[in-house]
C-alpha cells in the first residue's frame, strides 16, 4: 500500500490550504475544505475496511452514504496542514446509517472533522443533484469580499452585477452569479440547509459579514472561483467611494458570455441599464 502522505488528494488539500492561509482568507481556524475521493484512488492509500473510530456527524446524510472525504479538522489552523496533515485532516466514510462517519485515517491528536460538516455535507448533496462531477466544498473569509458585504446591498441580483462589473473574466468564470444569503448563526443545520438550498442554483454563496461558499469539479476550480470573487471585491472596495468613469456595460457582460459560450443569467442584466450607462459613460467623457 502506498503511503498516505505522497497522496494526491492528501498534497493537494496541503497546498490549498497553505496558499488560503497565506492569502489571508482564513485566519487562525477559521475556513474549512471536504474533498469527495475516488474510492479506487482512496483504496491505494487506505485499508478501507479498518475504521478508526466513528464520529456522529449532526444530521442525516443518507444520500451520501459510502462516500469518503478528505476533511479539514475542527479548531485546525490552515497553516499548519502542510507540515502535520495526519493531526489537521481526517478521511472519513459515510456509515450506511446516513448519521455516523467512520474515520479511516487522520485527527490523530484524538479531534474531528469541522463543525461545519452538515453544512458541507448538504451542499455536496446539492450539487450532485445538478452536477454530478461535483467534488469540493470550499468555505474562507477573503478579506475584501468580507468587507464588501458592509457597503453593499446583499442581494444576489444587484451583488452578482457589481462583481461582474469589476472584472472582464467574472462573468466568464461564474456566469451563474453569487448566491447571497443574510447573517445567519454559524456552525447550524439551518445556515447548512439555507446554503443547500442555494447551492442549486449557484456554486457561489456568500454567508453575509462571514464568508463564502464555493463548491466546484476538483480544488483548482473552486479555488479559482473564491479567487476570482475576491478580487472582484478588492477592485470595488478600491472604487467604491470614487466617481465612475468607466464601467463595463450589460451589452458589454453579454457581449462576452455569449462570445464565451457560458450559460449566464440572463436575468441579471438589465439592458435599459446598460444603455443609461454607456449614456452617462458618454457624457462623463465629454464632460
Amino acid at each position: 500500500m502506498k503511503d498516505i502522505l505522497t497522496a494526491p488528494f492528501v498534497r493537494e488539500m496541503g497546498e490549498t490550504t497553505a496558499n488560503m492561509y497565506r492569502l489571508g482568507w482564513d485566519e487562525r481556524n477559521g475556513g474549512n475544505i471536504s474533498y469527495m475521493l475516488d474510492k479506487d484512488e482512496a483504496a491505494e492509500y487506505l485499508d478501507l475496511g479498518r475504521v478508526l473510530r466513528t464520529i456522529p456527524t449532526g444530521f442525516d446524510a443518507a444520500p451520501l452514504a459510502g462516500r469518503l472525504f478528505i476533511v479539514t479538522g475542527t479548531g485546525k489552523y490552515f497553516k499548519n496542514v502542510q507540515k502535520d496533515p495526519e493531526t489537521n485532516l481526517g478521511v472519513i466514510r459515510i456509515a450506511q446509517d446516513g448519521t455516523t462517519a467512520e474515520l479511516l485515517w487522520g485527527y490523530a491528536d484524538g479531534g474531528r472533522f469541522t463543525s461545519e460538516l452538515p453544512a458541507h455535507l448538504m451542499s455536496h448533496m446539492a450539487r450532485l443533484s445538478v452536477d454530478p462531477e461535483n467534488r469540493v466544498v470550499m468555505h474562507s473569509h477573503p478579506t475584501h469580499t468580507l468587507a464588501m458585504n458592509y457597503v453593499h446591498e446583499l442581494d444576489e441580483r444587484k451583488f452578482t452585477h457589481t462583481l461582474w462589473e469589476m472584472c472582464t473574466e467574472c462573468i466568464v468564470v461564474f456566469p451563474d452569479g453569487v448566491g447571497v444569503l443574510p447573517w445567519m448563526l454559524c456552525g447550524t443545520n439551518a445556515i447548512g440547509q439555507a446554503t443547500a438550498e442555494k447551492m442549486k442554483e449557484y456554486r457561489l454563496v456568500i454567508w453575509g459579514m462571514h464568508g463564502i461558499y464555493g463548491a466546484g469539479r476538483t480544488m483548482d476550480e473552486t479555488f479559482g472561483l473564491i479567487e476570482t470573487v475576491e478580487k472582484a471585491a478588492q477592485i470595488y472596495m478600491l472604487t467604491c467611494g470614487r466617481p465612475r468613469l468607466n464601467t463595463i456595460r450589460d451589452d458589454q457582460l453579454r457581449e462576452l458570455a455569449e462570445a464565451f459560450g457560458v450559460d449566464y443569467r440572463r436575468d441579471f442584466l438589465d439592458p435599459e441599464r446598460g444603455q443609461a450607462k454607456a449614456g452617462q459613460q458618454a457624457a462623463n467623457q465629454q464632460g
